[in-house]
């Protein structure tokens, strides 16, 4: 086909689009990225940057309370809009737009660029109910408040979605939780697993800063979370390891993740979902067994994936986590929470095994028998990978059906063509 320009829109760019951004430009397409942080260039890829919307508390306080997500997309549209009519301006004319819609980029791009063609990578529709709202009551009882609050932090998606052509989802329970009119013109592609580089085959020994190390057939336990918090089961977790720790004195667990930040709110109380755990479960749990880190390079993370005994990997119904599929490339033996999204890439018993969110007795136990019977679990890290190799794989799979889906967008009168 003949090359075409293509702009993506991404505050943090290249974020999910670093792969797609790339191949587009390496088949001979005119690709630049919008965003506004700076990050390390792309093959090909020409970056424009917009300045960081501004709001001051005093603003931040007089937004009704249901509005204040809609009234910072709106802030940071607005800078994106602004940078977009200079490129205009100056002659540029994009043929695809492809935009994150979780920040409000492309609000107005419709109105900058009538002729282009927009794709949205369509990240979570919030609900109160079936999703993650609702979900533990940690939270709380669902209230009128919180219904209303959640209904208006989709004001800024419909705005978005009305004015593009076509979106793509990770997952199939991604999409679903979309209105039906909305998943009639969007298509289901995970940005992809690297499984080449992701395998079990690379180094497989992990040393704590102290100098202690661990290695395959080690009783060793992992979990990893962008944030440690509830959405991501942390409590529950952390709860399971004082039984793990009577059941198995010789386990030790590696824990990955942020004290700072989460997709939820603050535990009861305020504070950090880890000091909040902490507290609950001291002078109960041998914290000289459980092991933590704020972060890991990629590397780090896929070389305790590999020798990890039981990857643990608990979520709300929300957006799946990119970590589990790598854990699962690397052949870890992933015990999952039996939710829904991660009901759509384990089976129990085939590729990995599930468990109840809430249980953390059943989560003990699990692990007990998954450390107790490695034997058992040598098909199921085989079925895991191969999984994500089938279903997952960025070269084979992804990749190819994202720039056939971006392509096939120009020259068509409705969806790819």
């Amino acid at each position: 086909m003949l090359p075409m320009r293509v702009l993506f829109i991404h505050q943090n760019f290249p974020g999910q689009f670093r792969h797609v951004a790339a191949a587009m430009a390496a088949s001979g397409h005119d690709v630049s990225a919008l965003a506004e942080a700076q990050n390390p260039p792309i093959a090909g890829v020409k970056l424009f940057r917009y300045p960081a919307p501004e709001m001051s508390q005093e603003a931040q306080a007089a937004a009704h309370p249901y509005l204040r997500r809609l009234e910072t997309h709106v802030r940071r549209a607005q800078m994106v809009a602004r940078a977009a009519a200079q490129l205009r301006q100056q002659g540029y004319r994009p043929d695809l737009i492809v935009s994150h819609i979780g920040w409000g980029e492309s609000l107005f791009m419709r109105d900058i660029f009538p002729q282009a063609r927009i794709v949205l990578h369509c990240e979570y529709f919030f609900r109160a109910q079936g999703g993650d709202v609702g979900f533990d009551p940690i939270y709380g009882e669902m209230t009128l408040d919180t219904m209303a609050r959640t209904r208006m932090l989709n004001t800024g998606q419909l705005v978005q979605l009305e004015a593009a052509d076509w979106g793509m989802a990770p997952t199939l329970w991604q999409r679903s939780r979309y209105p039906e009119w909305v998943q009639d013109k969007m298509s289901v592609i995970h940005e992809g697993v690297d499984t080449i580089a992701i395998n079990p085959d690379g180094p497989a020994g992990f040393t704590l800063p102290d100098g202690r190390s661990f290695r395959r057939g080690d009783p060793l336990v992992t979990y990893t979370a962008r944030h440690l918090e509830a959405y991501r089961g942390f409590h529950h977790f952390m709860e399971a390891l004082v039984t793990l720790q009577k059941l198995r004195p010789d386990a030790h667990a590696v824990v990955v993740g942020g004290s700072r930040g989460a997709y939820g709110g603050p535990p009861p109380g305020g504070g950090t979902w880890r000091e909040w755990v902490l507290k609950k479960v001291d002078g109960r749990l041998d914290l000289s067994r459980v092991h933590f880190f704020d972060w890991l390079r990629h590397d780090q993370l896929h070389t305790l994936f590999r020798v990890s005994a039981a990857h643990v990997y608990l979520t709300f119904p929300f957006v799946l986590s990119w970590s589990v599929l790598e854990a699962m490339a690397c052949g870890a033996a992933v015990l999952g929470s039996a939710t829904t999204p991660v009901q759509e890439v384990i089976a129990d018993g085939v590729n990995g095994r599930l468990v109840d969110f809430f249980d953390s007795d059943a989560i003990a136990h699990a692990l007990a028998d998954m450390l107790a019977n490695p034997a058992a679990l040598v098909p199921l890290r085989a079925a895991a990978r191969a999984s994500v190799v089938e279903h997952y794989d960025l070269q084979s799979r992804c990749l190819p059906q994202l720039v056939t889906l971006l392509e096939g967008m120009v020259g068509s009168a409705s969806g790819p063509g």
